[in-house]
């Protein structure tokens, strides 16, 4: 079953469209007494869908203002989820997020294997994080692979489905990342619970 997204006018390309930055502060690591070093978080979680079903609903990056905390706007080519779902595809996306006093929009380039995993990584340029990446793998129990054996689908097992979610973000100014620190880990804290919700939502409650 796939998600029914709701589709974004192509973009030509997305490295070259606007960014708009209600509130941004100046380069001022160089003089700030706060260190800005790389944070990680890492989360796995089993869920009771395929991983045909949870790869969907994470590759549907257009839908993505619709369940993900903060994430006010996305921009990406209409197809890409029906790419994403036939073959590996590599696609850029220009996201919004909304959070504290500001808002800012930068580009990602979203790598999609069909069913295994999703990895988005900022661009370099962009101005809020000096690195941002994540990455969701999906694989089925142990105990559910004799079963999609014995089943007419075995490239797609009945579930349940491990997964995991890592997230690496630095933020480009040290203030931001003294002022929003904790407040960002714990929106880390909340994206499989997003996307579990997600699935509740487009496949049901657990089967």
């Amino acid at each position: 079953m796939l998600l029914s997204s709701t589709t974004f006018r192509s973009l030509p390309t997305l490295s070259t469209c606007c960014r708009r930055n209600l509130f941004s502060l100046p380069n001022l690591s160089s003089f700030s007494p706060f260190e800005s070093k790389s944070k990680t978080y890492h989360e796995e979680r089993v869920l009771p869908y395929t991983e045909k079903e949870l790869y969907a609903v994470v590759a549907d990056v257009a839908s993505y203002p619709k369940f993900i905390p903060f994430c006010t706007g996305s921009r990406i080519d209409a197809s890409a989820l029906t790419r994403a779902m036939k073959s590996k595809t590599v696609t850029e996306a220009e996201l919004t997020v909304g959070f504290m006093s500001f808002q800012e929009s930068y580009i990602s380039t979203v790598t999609c294997v069909p069913f295994k995993s999703v990895q988005a990584v900022a661009s370099s340029s962009t101005p809020l994080f000096t690195n941002l990446s994540t990455i969701w793998k999906f694989q089925s129990n142990s105990s559910t692979r004799l079963l999609s054996k014995l089943s007419d689908t075995p490239d797609d097992p009945p579930g349940p489905t491990l997964v995991s979610y890592d997230l690496t973000y630095e933020f480009a100014n040290p203030l931001h990342a003294a002022a929003s620190a904790t407040f960002f880990s714990q929106v880390a804290g909340m994206m499989i619970k997003a996307f579990e919700d997600r699935c509740r939502t487009v496949y049901g409650p657990q089967k």
